[in-house]
């Protein structure tokens, strides 16, 4: 199994990048950032340093957007930074959340990502593609090459991964909820004509190593909170106990009231007091080292290929730490 970190790019950016450099030197293979410009530091400024000071990192948003940047700037964006380092970039993208909701925008529809998967992975690897209705070659790329991962939640977001996507996000680490996903998006990638096995899979959560749970389920409480924005809008799609989507998804969010992206990822966020501790648990990796090891065995036996570590929390060197020495050993040894 690969290891990815997760970070926002607060500044300084050089604190940033040298919580990537410590995740290398810990046995991570992949640094990813969030990514809403309003929110946060421009994080493709901040890739080109993280390339810089570390050797086979692989970087990328954890998601982008087909909405906040033309796609053949994104494109040729990728494409820079793989011609400077060597293709070590990977274009994690979704319909939008806090980037498009925070500058007064709707997210995107399902039908528009689909096509910004397509162009952005061919305009940076040199293919021509469609943009606006017209067709767009970036003519200096040569040997580029840019997986492009999406992230998904409902059955129609789920579907277009499968038929689309290098790589499927999923932001949350419960087993029941991973298993039911997978399975969607690679039926999809079947009934697409595609080997289901070539979709890489990434479940990306929170983990905090310690013995103290309720400590560590309130550095944490905020991960609920986003992922119920991405609920919220299946439940406003689909119903409540529709059968379409896991009632285990949608259930905790019946006392959501609004949320607050100045708290966007982060622990205190007064907008997550909605989240239940078993959704916590659920969603989240958290106890001793051995909990962690036991939760990322069963999520790989589901065809997990890549846990991403959401780092936002009060203990980020010593989780880091703690997975180098501890917890990536035992799951790959």
């Amino acid at each position: 199994m690969d290891f990815g970190l997760v970070l926002q790019t607060d500044p300084p950016a050089s604190q940033v990048v040298g919580l990537m450099r410590r995740a290398e030197r810990n046995g991570f293979r992949y640094g990813w950032t969030f990514d809403s410009a309003v929110l946060w530091q421009e994080p493709f400024v901040v890739y080109s340093q993280i390339l810089e000071h570390t050797t086979e990192l692989r970087v990328g948003p954890m998601v982008t957007n087909p909405g906040t940047r033309t796609w053949e700037v994104t494109a040729s964006t990728f494409a820079t930074l793989n011609d400077m380092f060597g293709n070590r970039t990977v274009c994690g993208i979704g319909r939008g959340d806090s980037a498009m909701r925070v500058a007064g925008r709707r997210p995107d529809t399902l039908a528009r990502l689909g096509e910004a998967v397509d162009a952005i992975r061919d305009l940076a690897e040199g293919r021509e593609a469609v943009v606006d209705g017209k067709p767009v070659r970036i003519p200096w790329i040569r040997n580029g090459r840019l997986p492009v991962w999406m992230a998904a939640y409902g059955p129609k977001a789920l579907a277009l991964a499968g038929q689309k996507a290098d790589g499927f996000i999923l932001q949350l680490a419960d087993p029941f909820l991973t298993e039911w996903m997978v399975k969607a998006v690679r039926r999809a990638a079947a009934d697409a004509g595609r080997d289901p096995a070539s979709v890489t899979v990434c479940v990306a959560a929170p983990a905090y190593v310690g013995d103290d749970l309720a400590h560590a389920r309130e550095q944490c409480r905020w991960f609920g909170g986003m992922v119920g924005n991405h609920v919220a809008d299946l439940v406003g799609r689909y119903g409540e106990h529709s059968g379409v989507v896991p009632d285990e998804l949608t259930a905790y969010i019946k006392n959501r009231h609004g949320y607050d992206y100045s708290h966007h990822g982060r622990a205190g966020n007064p907008s997550t007091d909605f989240v239940p501790d078993e959704i916590v648990d659920r969603f989240c990796l958290l106890g001793p080292a051995q909990a962690h090891v036991d939760k990322l065995r069963r999520l790989q036996a589901l065809g997990v290929d890549q846990f991403a570590l959401y780092n936002m929390h009060d203990a980020r060197e010593a989780t880091i730490d703690a997975y180098g020495s501890d917890i990536i050993p035992a799951v790959n040894g």
